[in-house]
């Protein structure tokens, strides 16, 4: 049986390999993010654990386009879910292998890596998904030139991504390893810190649950300009 745990009323945690996919309840019912390439059938499986098919699944939501998140986007397509992403990872998923190896970067080959999407909805910032009441799109730069966090006001719940880290129980910045630019991954976190979060849920840690606002406005006060 796949690990699932209940992160806030309406959404549950799926444990793929190294990632969480979120699985947010509704009719119909939405991911968010799909794990590495060959992923499909362990979510299947979880759905199944939950009493629902992959067929109730309308759209998939991903937060941005490294091969840990958005691997299967293409194979849940070719089963006829929406896919969401915004379109500057969307492209960048067009890299081959040999533009990679020419021209060699973390981001070029992490794009490599990931199936690209040959069609796909594009995000753009401040768009509003009908999940949980109204999620937003918020575009945080930097992880990857599209990542995005996604808010729902209702529940105060802040779905990152990888654009925070969890560390020592404690929010992080995203990591500069990984992150095309570092600077503008720090400089985005201002913006969460403007929102009234209660639960901030990333994609390779627990959530955490207590102090959230306080825990961002703190990250935030620690940018450089």
């Amino acid at each position: 049986m796949t690990e699932i745990e209940v992160v806030v009323p309406g959404v549950h945690a799926i444990r793929l390999t190294r990632v969480f996919a979120h699985l947010v309840d509704g009719d119909p019912a939405g991911l968010i993010d799909t794990g590495y390439a060959g992923s499909a059938p362990s979510i299947e499986r979880a759905l199944s654990d939950l009493g629902r098919r992959l067929d109730d699944v309308q759209t998939v939501v991903c937060t941005h386009g490294h091969p840990d998140h958005a691997g299967s986007a293409r194979a849940l397509a070719d089963r006829g879910i929406e896919v969401l992403i915004h379109p500057a990872d969307a492209e960048r998923m067009r890299t081959g292998w040999g533009s990679a190896v020419r021209h060699p970067s973390r981001g070029r080959l992490f794009a490599a890596m990931t199936p690209p999407l040959e069609r796909f909805t594009p995000l753009a910032d401040r768009d509003v998904l009908p999940m949980l009441g109204g999620l937003e799109v918020i575009h945080t730069p930097g992880h990857t030139p599209g990542s995005v966090c996604l808010y729902g006001a209702r529940d105060r719940v802040l779905f990152v991504g990888d654009a925070l880290q969890r560390r020592g129980g404690k929010i992080g910045f995203a990591s500069a390893l990984y992150s095309d630019d570092r600077r503008a991954a720090e400089r985005a976190v201002k913006r969460l810190a403007e929102l009234d979060v209660e639960v901030v849920v990333f994609s390779h840690y627990p959530p955490i649950h207590d102090g959230a606002n306080e825990a961002l406005r703190e990250l935030a006060g620690r940018v450089r300009d």
